[in-house]
């Protein structure tokens, strides 16, 4: 990944391939074009206090997210300055949002592709603020070739922006080096679950994808078990094993410990991991199952978020459950209309076999819940219906307690990543009754991410907080990159997950 330092040095005798600086928009006040942030004070003077206006001449507004590319001031030691727009100006006295210097750092980032070193004068206030830049620059630098013809030199393509200095950052400062410090290890497990999102299928089934967790595990100190088919049948794990009954490569259950031995809490985090999800018998249509190998997302953000709290030395236990299976047809495959005994004893009607998520998270819930820890967070690639609900970069979020749900949801926020609170509505529960089990994996279509969520509060264990987010739609970029987000596998709710860790380890968590 891209190297970063915290430096202090005067920015004309820096030596880098660039200098970024951030543009704002003209206020009503200033309706003249676009406004130089703080932090290119010394690039202005260079030019004369004009940057502004040579800045509108080449087109720049100061909109979020653009790019405007000049030469450096006669005497700079880089050759190149890098304008990215900032959006609205703050409010006196205020800083920058840290999501709008998050955002623009990835920008500027992904644009510097190529480049060897680049200085970062984006506007800092405080260390908050320079743990948002060092985050951006590290996501959005973000790239994934393995599978690429490398060529001569090694790789194909422009390589990262190899290392980037954010000027304004204070080194000695205690606070500053822990905001670096914590931006590393967040980005890296989160570039890491990006990594296992894009891998193809045929490269990444179950179990590979526990040989990946315990590689990492072993390396930060967690401590990992994994199930396999026979540990799973004498468990009886009756939904993960029905969801990979069709496939040749079989299912996981992958459990990540990290303790602290100054831990009050216990956080337990649940992943859905379908490293391919075809549908099953209920077979998706073609143009529904092409980026199915993204199915995974949620056992992805569990497994960074695990090894993330481990590398910070959150004084908070946290343990986190893989669900892992490939969800194929082929003549042992689950049927509609196939009864499953899940882990909890209870039984299950599979209406649909494209409802398996839900199955594999439910064996994973109950197993999570024997340990009765203080809240469980699960997280799924779940439902299509979210995604008509709340569109492809915001995630929902449900839970038993609207407390905990709601810190959750200012978790989420806090970090950047846009979600929004959802309800269960007990009425329907009952399009799940079926007449030969306990319940159906199927109920009512309309509401199907609210159905999805009743269905999974059925597996959490009496007296436990539970929330559950649903992140069909953030997980995986179709579209072009924006901000510091990629194209492909994202790492959804890595973050929150991380910052809901934070608040438990701290006692501040509802």
């Amino acid at each position: 990944m891209t190297a970063l330092t915290l430096s202090t040095a005067a920015v004309p005798g820096l030596r880098a391939d660039a200098i970024v600086i951030g543009v704002a928009k003209g206020t009503a006040s200033k309706p003249a074009g676009p406004v130089v942030a703080p932090g290119a004070e010394a690039v202005d003077q260079a030019y004369d206090g004009g940057l502004a206006g040579v800045l509108e001449t080449l087109g720049a507004s100061g909109a979020e997210g653009e790019v405007t590319k000049l030469p450096a001031p006669a005497g700079f030691k880089a050759p190149l300055v890098v304008a990215v727009g900032l959006g609205a100006q703050p409010g006196k006295d205020a800083g920058y949002d840290t999501e709008v210097l998050r955002r623009a750092a990835g920008v500027a980032a992904r644009t510097l592709a190529g480049v060897k070193k680049a200085a970062f004068a984006l506007p800092l206030v405080d260390a908050a603020d320079a743990g948002a830049v060092a985050e951006g620059v590290l996501l959005g630098a973000y790239t994934f070739d393995a599978y690429k013809d490398r060529g001569k030199d090694g790789r194909n393509g422009r390589a990262p922006l190899s290392e980037a200095a954010l000027l304004g950052g204070k080194p000695r400062d205690k606070a500053f080096k822990a905001a670096l410090e914590r931006a590393v290890a967040v980005a890296e497990e989160l570039n890491r679950a990006r990594d296992l999102i894009n891998t193809p299928p045929n490269d990444l089934n179950p179990e590979a994808f526990a040989a990946v967790a315990q590689v990492a595990a072993k390396e930060h100190g967690v401590k990992v078990q994994v199930l396999d088919e026979k540990a799973l049948v004498k468990g009886g794990y009756g939904g993960i094993l029905g969801v990979g009954a069709g496939s040749a490569a079989g299912p996981r259950l992958v459990k990540l410990s990290y303790t602290s031995s100054k831990a009050k809490k216990h956080l337990a985090l649940v992943g859905k991991g379908i490293t391919y999800d075809s549908g099953g018998i209920s077979l998706k249509p073609a143009g529904h199952n092409e980026t199915m190998k993204c199915d995974m997302s949620g056992a992805a953000a569990v497994f960074a978020a695990v090894v993330a709290a481990a590398r910070l030395g959150l004084q908070v236990n946290v343990t986190g459950w893989l669900a892992l299976a490939e969800n194929m047809p082929s003549g042992s495959a689950t049927r509609p209309g196939d009864v499953l005994r899940m882990y909890s004893g209870k039984t299950v009607e599979v209406l649909n076999t494209d409802a398996e998520g839900r199955l594999v998270l439910a064996d994973a819930l109950w197993a999570a819940s024997q340990e009765k820890p203080d809240a469980i967070v699960d997280v799924a690639t779940l439902t299509g219906a979210m995604v008509l609900a709340l569109g492809d970069r915001t995630f929902g979020i449900m839970a038993n307690d609207d407390a905990f749900r709601s810190a959750v949801h200012e978790a989420a926020e806090e970090v950047g990543e846009p979600a929004w609170q959802m309800p269960l509505p007990e009425h329907l529960r009952k399009g799940m009754d079926s007449p030969t089990a306990d319940i159906a994996n199927m109920g009512e279509r309309m509401g199907g991410g609210l159905v999805a969520g009743l269905f999974l509060r059925e597996f959490v264990g009496e007296g436990i907080t539970w929330a559950h987010l649903d992140i069909a739609g953030p997980a995986f970029n179709e579209g072009a990159p924006f901000g510091y987000t990629p194209k492909g596998g994202t790492g959804s709710a890595v973050r929150t997950l991380v910052r809901v860790a934070e608040l438990a380890a701290s006692g501040e968590l509802a």
